[in-house]
C-alpha cells in the first residue's frame, strides 16, 4: 500500500498505486493492444455513452498509458493527467480546448522554439493570438490581458536561457482574471518544482526530457483539474487523436522509477559544470539559477529544490568561437533535446530556436554566442575536462 508520507523519491519507485492488485506484478504491465472486446452488446453501449468505466480502442485510453497519467497526477498532486504522442501535441491540446477563434492567450516569449513557432505560426492560421511578453516582467502579463484573454502559459526555468519566472505571482494574476495558469514543468520536473503548490492550475511536460530521461521516446503529458482534463480528452485528444503508444507510455513508466536519483545527479553535476564555466577566463557569462549572479536566483531557491541540470552560457568572441567550440567536443553529444543520461550540447539560436526572427532572439534574451549544455550523469570531471579541452581549440 502506498503512503503519501512517503517520500517523493520513494514514491517516484513505488507509484501511485504500488504492486498490480490483479496480477501482482510489481512493474506496470505493457498493454499493447489497439483493441478492447465487449463483454456484450449493452457493455459495448455503455462504454460509449460514458456510462461505465473500460477501455475500448488505444487511440481514447489504454491501461499503460492510464497508468503513466495516473503517476504523473500524482507526483504534480494533480487531480488528473493526461498522455500525449509529444510535448507539443499536449501543448496544442490545452490551447486549442480553452481558446477559440478570435480568443487570446499570454505567453512567456522565452520559450522551446517549436512552442514559439505553433504559438506564432500554426495557431493564428485558427484565429487564436499567442501575446508573447517577458512574463519576467509581471506588468507586461497584466497588461497583456483582456476579456478574450482565455490562458497565461509560461516556462521556467525558460529554454534556452534559464530565465526565472515567478509562479506564485503568476497565479495571483490569473486568479485575478479567472483564467487558468499553465506552467511547462520540463526542466525542473515535479521532483525539483511543484507548480500547482504554487497556484498553477495546469503543468505541462515534455516527457520526452526528464520524464524518460534515455532519450529513447517521444511524449508529452498535462496534468491539472479532473473536470479539465476530462475536456481535452473528449474535446481534443480523442478528436485529433493526439495519442501516445502503449510501448512508449511504458517507457516513461520505467523511466519514473529512477526520476529523484537522475535528477539529484543532474543537479550535482550541472552545480559543478556552472562553477567550472563561470571561472573560464573564455566564457563571458553563465547563466544557471544555482549561480548567486543569476538574476532569478532568489526565485529560484523560493521555487525550486534544487536548480536542476540545465546550463547556458556565451562564449567571448563570434558566433565562429561557439562553432568551433561544439565541434571540438569529444565526450559531449552535439544534439538537440535535453534531460537524457548523456550530456547533449547545441547552439539554439541556429537549431532549437530557429524559429525565432533575429528581433525576436533579441527580445527574448538569446545571443548568437549562446551554448545550451544539458549536463548528463556521467562523472563531472570528464564532463569539465571535455568542455576545457574544446575552450582551448577557441
Amino acid at each position: 500500500m502506498v503512503k503519501k508520507e512517503w517520500s517523493f523519491d520513494t514514491l517516484t519507485v513505488h507509484g501511485s498505486e504500488g504492486i498490480d492488485k490483479h496480477t501482482g506484478a510489481v512493474a506496470p504491465p505493457l498493454y499493447q493492444t489497439s483493441t478492447f472486446a465487449f463483454h456484450n452488446s449493452d457493455h459495448g453501449a455503455a462504454l460509449f455513452n460514458g456510462e461505465t468505466e473500460g477501455y475500448i480502442y488505444s487511440r481514447i485510453s489504454n491501461p499503460t498509458q492510464a497508468c503513466f497519467e495516473r503517476q504523473m497526477a500524482f507526483l504534480e498532486g494533480c487531480e488528473a493527467g493526461l498522455a500525449f504522442s509529444s510535448g507539443l501535441a499536449a501543448i496544442s491540446a490545452l490551447v486549442t480546448t480553452l481558446c477559440r477563434t478570435g480568443e487570446n492567450f499570454v505567453s512567456s516569449n522565452t520559450i522551446y522554439g517549436g512552442t514559439h513557432s505553433l504559438f506564432q505560426g500554426f495557431l493564428p492560421r485558427m484565429g487564436i493570438e499567442a501575446r508573447e511578453v517577458r512574463a519576467t516582467h509581471l506588468d507586461e502579463i497584466e497588461a497583456a490581458i483582456d476579456d478574450k484573454t482565455r490562458l497565461i502559459f509560461i516556462e521556467t526555468p525558460a529554454n534556452p536561457n534559464l530565465d526565472l519566472i515567478d509562479i506564485q505571482a503568476c497565479a495571483e494574476i490569473a486568479k485575478k482574471h479567472g483564467i487558468p495558469l499553465a506552467v511547462d514543468n520540463t526542466f525542473a520536473t515535479p521532483a525539483l518544482q511543484q507548480p500547482l503548490e504554487l497556484g498553477a492550475e495546469v503543468v505541462v511536460h515534455s516527457a520526452t526530457k526528464y520524464i524518460s530521461g534515455h532519450g529513447d521516446t517521444v511524449a508529452g503529458v498535462l496534468t491539472g483539474t479532473e473536470e479539465l482534463i476530462t475536456r481535452i480528452r473528449k474535446e481534443t485528444l480523442t478528436q485529433v487523436g493526439y495519442c501516445i503508444s502503449p510501448f512508449n507510455a511504458w517507457l516513461l513508466l520505467r523511466g519514473l522509477k529512477t526520476l529523484s536519483v537522475r535528477m539529484n545527479r543532474h543537479c550535482e553535476n550541472g552545480n559543478r559544470v556552472a562553477q567550472y564555466l563561470s571561472f573560464h577566463p573564455k566564457i563571458e557569462k553563465v547563466y544557471y539559477p544555482g549561480l548567486a549572479t543569476h538574476p532569478g536566483h532568489d526565485i529560484a531557491k523560493r521555487q525550486m529544490k534544487d536548480f536542476g541540470g540545465m546550463i547556458a552560457f556565451e562564449i567571448k568572441g563570434d558566433l565562429q568561437a561557439g562553432k568551433t567550440f561544439i565541434d571540438s567536443l569529444e565526450l559531449c553529444v552535439q544534439a538537440v533535446s535535453l534531460g537524457d543520461c548523456d550530456t547533449l550540447v547545441c547552439h539554439p539560436a541556429s537549431t532549437t530556436h530557429s524559429t525565432y526572427t533575429p528581433e525576436q532572439l533579441t527580445q527574448a534574451g538569446i545571443s548568437e554566442t549562446m551554448i545550451r549544455i544539458s549536463v548528463g550523469i556521467e562523472d563531472p570531471s570528464d564532463i569539465c575536462n571535455d568542455i576545457g579541452q574544446a575552450l582551448q581549440r577557441i
